[in-house]
């Protein structure tokens, strides 16, 4: 094709209604996040998204430079379609249509990419418009695709539901799309009470058991437990397979303490999706919270077979934790929550190993106060190193963040000095450690605390050095 005809497909190309011109990676902090979100997180993985996750997969794969497999993509979602909507074949058609036009213009395949423009135009033109049509069905594909790119597309997804509703106020599929999407806003500052929404689409479409289970999860948050508990039952009996559902359930069962029913669903969820990193850490933190609440009970009553079945609660959350942070190293405090199992396994290398590696990420301010008074009390009980705990203690302190774990790190300095006194009067680093408790508490100070001796905070720094890097 000659540079004359090319600039008028690149002007149709920029017409088609699909994901090259939705500007779906914008404001993306990496190609790796935005593919991990829609690969790897499983809401909507179940069959009547399939063609819609088959056409972003493509777009991924384009801008992975494999356009070869985003044609693959591309094939299986027309499949998809033809299964799904046969009756709306066409119109369903047009987004992935679109996404060939591209595909094929970036492989320089230009007599193939003007093939499914003119088919998107032949469409479209029935409605009076050359490349792109006002329809409901392509925003709710439009809806469908921002839903499954992140929280960054939810309003805009919403929007696209809305616009599809203005046509359609009935249908199912839309009132759906626009219940999932005020569900996800709610968790924004300004909630947008989302329960009318989702009750709607259930009305329209009682078919639809992940909504369900969002109305559920609402409807536990205002103590609205048994209507909640009857919904979930009511989802799970109907779709016991999906694994949005059972995610979405087992969520539920964790938020309220019922960990043993939570790790049951997350296990069939993962004879679905066995290698999916997110299940895998769902898992291990329900796991954990086994551990914890099995710790309560051994000291209470100090038997074999607790004991026992905390060391097996610690494998299995260990087991589960450890995929998920070697399949997707970016699950917050994963390597912390390794190191604290390892060492309640008197497994203390491993628990340095995951300590150091959870020290190498970037960290927001309260994570890293977590982690130093969890380091520091690693140091402090298991490694017999107070110098190092002191260290630790006191750059947790340091950061300027109010929060329950700079409260306990505060107590934890406070009681090492008093030993340290109780044992030795003019302790100066005891003496070093009360001056700084009093000063990041705004708390007048002696004269005698003001001593160059009691004040000499970089020597005790360094006394107690680690590198953390």
């Amino acid at each position: 094709m000659s540079e004359t005809t090319k600039s008028p497909l690149e002007s149709s190309l920029r017409q088609l209604k699909c994901h090259f011109t939705w500007n779906l990676v914008t404001g993306e902090k990496s190609l790796d996040d935005f593919e991990d979100r829609v690969c790897n997180q499983i809401e909507f993985q179940n069959r009547e998204f399939k063609a819609t996750m088959c056409n972003i997969l493509a777009y991924v794969k384009h801008l992975r430079g494999q356009n070869e497999v985003a044609l693959e993509c591309l094939r299986q979602a027309e499949e998809w379609i033809q299964r799904e909507h046969a009756d709306q074949a066409e119109i369903r058609s047009l987004v992935t249509w679109g996404n060939y036009a591209w595909v094929y213009y970036h492989l320089g395949r230009l007599s193939e990419a003007q093939t499914y423009v003119d088919k998107v135009k032949e469409v479209c033109e029935k409605f009076s418009n050359p490349y792109s049509i006002e329809c409901p069905e392509l925003d709710c594909e439009e809806g469908w695709t921002r839903l499954k790119c992140g929280r960054r597309q939810n309003e805009r997804a919403k929007v696209c539901f809305e616009k599809a509703l203005e046509e359609k106020p009935s249908d199912p599929e839309f009132s759906s799309g626009l219940a999932i999407a005020s569900y996800r806003l709610d968790e924004r500052p300004e909630p947008q009470n989302p329960i009318d929404t989702l009750r709607q689409a259930i009305r329209l479409n009682p078919n639809n058991q992940y909504v369900k289970v969002l109305l559920a999860q609402k409807l536990q948050k205002m103590n609205e437990e048994d209507e909640g508990e009857r919904l979930v039952e009511e989802a799970l009996e109907k779709a016991p397979n999906a694994t949005d559902v059972l995610r979405g359930a087992a969520k539920l069962y964790q938020s309220k303490g019922a960990f043993d029913k939570a790790i049951e669903l997350l296990r069939e969820a993962l004879d679905c999706m066995p290698h999916n990193a997110y299940l895998h850490y769902h898992t291990g933190c329900s796991y954990r919270a086994k551990v914890l609440q099995t710790l309560y009970d051994v000291k209470d009553n100090d038997t074999n077979g607790k004991r026992e079945k905390l060391q097996e609660f610690i494998k299995q959350s260990v087991d589960h934790l450890k995929i998920a942070d070697e399949n997707n190293g970016k699950f917050p405090r994963v390597c912390s929550y390794l190191a604290s199992l390892y060492v309640l396994a008197d497994q203390y290398e491993e628990a340095e190993y995951y300590f150091q590696k959870e020290f190498s990420r970037e960290l927001t301010p309260i994570a890293k106060q977590v982690l130093h008074l969890r380091y520091g009390n690693f140091q402090l009980f298991q490694m017999k190193c107070e110098d190092k705990a002191i260290h630790h203690f006191i750059q947790g302190a340091k950061i300027n963040r109010e929060s329950k774990e700079k409260e306990k790190i505060k107590s934890k300095l406070q009681k090492i000095a008093k030993s340290r006194l109780s044992k030795n009067g003019a302790d100066s680093k005891a003496l070093q450690l009360l001056a700084f408790l009093q000063e990041l508490n705004g708390e007048p100070q002696s004269a005698e605390e003001n001593s160059e001796e009691a004040l000499d905070f970089g020597s005790l720094v360094s006394s107690a050095s680690l590198a953390e890097e």
